[in-house]
């Protein structure tokens, strides 16, 4: 019994360092060496939805993808489903989806989640930054500065709509050179 437990732990460890390993592979450039805090508290119910992705810094679980979009839906549990969705290679190109889970950081106004892709191990981190406040756009990103995603409600936002999520962007500190836009 007490092998049985020891493999199953040392099982668990193996698996929490080999999803960090692969974490770490696929971590681009800093864009942002001074991440801020959060602007705004979130409201869960007005943030589920569909989001458009209009750019991002290129990661390697979404190289070569266009037509990003994400699903959130609040779960009866207290948790925040996630449906990422893209288009490998083109707008038209074959449909690739991910889902997972989110669960909220205690004390950040439901402003910072913790996602998972991966069963139980919640091990990304999702910051909604800032957003609009009728919740038509969002920036996203997390602590190490290497992961932006800019968010739209709708796939083409207009003129104006782009230019204030990229001052905005800006404002907080992010590099927009790295920015990689997203085709729909």
């Amino acid at each position: 019994m007490k092998i049985a437990r020891t493999a199953s732990i040392a099982l668990i460890v193996g698996a929490a360092l080999a999803l960090g390993a692969c974490a770490t592979l696929q971590r681009g450039p800093v864009g942002n060496a001074a991440v801020p805090q959060p602007a705004k508290p979130v409201d869960l119910n007005r943030y589920a939805g569909l989001w458009y992705e209009i750019g991002r810094y290129e990661n390697g679980f979404e190289r070569g993808c266009e037509g990003v979009t994400a699903q959130y839906t609040v779960r009866d549990d207290g948790l925040v489903g996630v449906l990422n969705t893209c288009r490998q290679g083109a707008v038209a190109g074959p449909e690739k989806t991910s889902e997972g889970k989110a669960k909220i950081v205690e004390g950040s106004d439901n402003a910072k989640l913790k996602v998972s892709f991966f069963g139980p191990f919640y091990v990304g981190d999702y910051w909604v930054l800032d957003h609009a406040d009728d919740y038509s756009w969002s920036i996203v990103g997390e602590p190490s500065g290497r992961y932006l995603w800019l968010l739209s409600r709708t796939a083409q936002p207009s003129a104006q709509t782009r230019e204030t999520i990229l001052n905005r962007t800006r404002a907080l500190g992010y590099d927009l050179t790295l920015v990689r836009p997203t085709q729909h």
